[in-house]
């Protein structure tokens, strides 16, 4: 019984799988931010460009 004990304890593929995890949150954070600020460049673009082409005619 100790020795099962002793390899729970030294055991890390739980820890390695939660840092996985982790890593994987921070980068989906980074990639919605970075999507969310190119959405609100395009469309001010796409803004500009309706402006400029309705005022054209």
């Amino acid at each position: 019984m100790k020795n099962v004990l002793l390899r729970f304890v030294k055991d890390e593929a739980g820890a390695t799988a939660i840092e996985y995890g982790l890593i994987a949150a921070g980068i989906s954070v980074a990639i919605i931010a970075v999507v969310n600020g190119l959405g609100s460049q395009l469309k001010a673009t796409f803004s500009t460009v309706k402006t400029q082409l309705n005022t054209a005619q």
